[in-house]
């Protein structure tokens, strides 16, 4: 993506392997894309529960003797971003929570769309809440009555009382659980780590640390994890496939599998899509590292384009789109990219991105690319028309904030000063993730404002937009 929107988090989880805070670092390093402003592991034993988690990347907030305290043979952990832009210590997870009932610990990734309503439920209730995260309203829901029942029992009755995205885990001292919102909106998935388990919100954190992919967690699932191995409760049955689209397009790393898709393969694809909607007369074509490296290759081999590298990554500046300000994210884009002036000079440029949210990022690069030398820039898009909102943990949270609600695509290609700008269609979209449009196997809601769930609160903004 342009370097313009900020994901909602990454969780991961891991039961019954020694070491287990040691195995969550290396899953978090692979996790680190999608979350870069903190990060946390707090692990269990017969002592009770120990915490580490800082403000930073996790190879940052994490040394070896942190790792040496947080003994056990299970944990959570999680990197975050905050989608509401608000920072602070006190809203880095995981979360660790004092009961009578007992112990435990929880992270999570997305969005509660009724956080406010259930807030300010809590609070009537006389919850006195310690932070600004969606995240610690799952704690309180599930404590608002303990029973003597089953603490699966607290956990469902939690869960269908919270409309919106949400990857979640919960850690006591002897169990884990994952949880995934009926709608699947986000990936959550389940593999086999020598005698034990562990739960991600990507594949490639199994990868990293050797363990064996199971399968997904469902949309609407509850599975919890023990020495009785893993069962499966289904807290809803209104359960939906749509998977946030934009995992796939951006968010995702590209070897990351997603319900059966693998990133890469879906992106490239795309690009070869791109190429048949949109041919471009041109000299070479350059993807915007990274997210739209794989596109660019697609777009090349089915144009017969020369693919070239002409923009270079700095390796030690975060994704500019992780800046919760836009100066900040302005600031970053020359540090985190420059174009390569002997490729470019006096080339006729396509160049391949997966998205434009506000544009300045756009307009950026085609202006160093314009600097370095190239004699014709053309932007191709490996997506559709960023138009609506996301209220599902992704920070377009307005409309004032994306481009192409309020602009065409000719306004758009002059304000990136783009020699011309094209969009892949929706249609080809679904083609390349190998889903069904019909049905509506995605949440397109970024493109075309289908919002799969009551927005609440956000209504109005809706409703504002419409009138104008």
């Amino acid at each position: 993506m342009e370097g313009e929107i900020h994901h909602e988090c990454g969780v991961f989880g891991i039961y019954g392997v020694e070491n287990a805070a040691q195995y969550a670092y290396y899953a978090l390093h692979s996790l680190q894309h999608r979350g870069q402003q903190g990060c946390g592991i707090v692990s269990a034993d017969k002592q009770g529960m120990h915490l580490h988690k800082g403000a930073g990347l996790v190879i940052e907030i994490f040394g070896q003797n942190h790792l040496d305290g947080l003994t056990g043979n299970i944990a959570i952990g999680h990197v975050r971003y905050p989608t509401t832009n608000v920072g602070g210590m006190e809203n880095i997870q995981p979360f660790t929570f004092h009961h009578y009932t007992g112990d435990f610990a929880l992270a999570h990734n997305g969005n509660i769309i009724n956080s406010k309503e259930l807030r300010l439920y809590l609070e009537r209730r006389g919850s006195l809440l310690q932070t600004t995260s969606d995240s610690e309203l799952f704690a309180h829901l599930i404590k608002k009555d303990p029973t003597e029942e089953d603490r699966i029992t607290n956990i469902i009755n939690a869960l269908n009382m919270i409309e919106g995205a949400f990857s979640l885990v919960i850690m006591t001292p002897n169990r884990i659980y994952a949880c995934r919102d009926k709608y699947g909106f986000h990936p959550l998935s389940i593999a086999k780590l020598g005698e034990g388990y562990v739960v991600a919100s990507e594949t490639c954190a199994f990868d990293a640390i050797g363990a064996e992919f199971i399968r997904d967690v469902n949309p609407g699932e509850v599975i919890s994890i023990d020495h009785h191995g893993i069962r499966s409760n289904d807290y809803s049955k209104l359960r939906s496939h749509r998977m946030c689209v934009m995992e796939y397009i951006y968010f995702a790393r590209p070897d990351s599998d997603i319900e059966g898709c693998n990133v890469h393969s879906f992106r490239k694809l795309s690009g070869r899509m791109l190429y048949e909607e949109h041919p471009v007369d041109a000299d070479i074509v350059v993807g915007v590292p990274d997210s739209s490296l794989s596109a660019a290759m697609g777009y090349a081999e089915a144009s017969g384009i020369p693919y070239e590298m002409g923009l270079l990554k700095s390796k030690y500046v975060g994704r500019t789109f992780i800046q919760p300000t836009q100066e900040m994210r302005d600031k970053g884009v020359k540090m985190k990219l420059s174009p390569i002036r002997s490729i470019v000079s006096g080339k006729r440029v396509i160049l391949i991105d997966d998205s434009i949210v506000r544009g300045t990022t756009s307009r950026q690069i085609v202006r160093m690319l314009r600097e370095a030398g190239a004699t014709e820039v053309h932007v191709c898009i490996a997506s559709p028309k960023y138009s609506f909102p996301c209220y599902y943990g992704v920070d377009t949270g307005t409309y004032d904030e994306l481009i192409g609600a309020n602009h065409t695509v000719e306004e758009i290609r002059d304000f990136i000063e783009a020699d011309s700008l094209y969009y892949l269609s929706l249609e080809s979209l679904y083609k390349a993730s190998g889903r069904d449009m019909k049905t509506c196997q995605l949440c397109t809601a970024c493109f075309n404002g289908d919002y799969p769930t009551n927005l609440y609160e956000y209504e109005n903004d809706l409703k504002k937009h419409k009138t104008c």
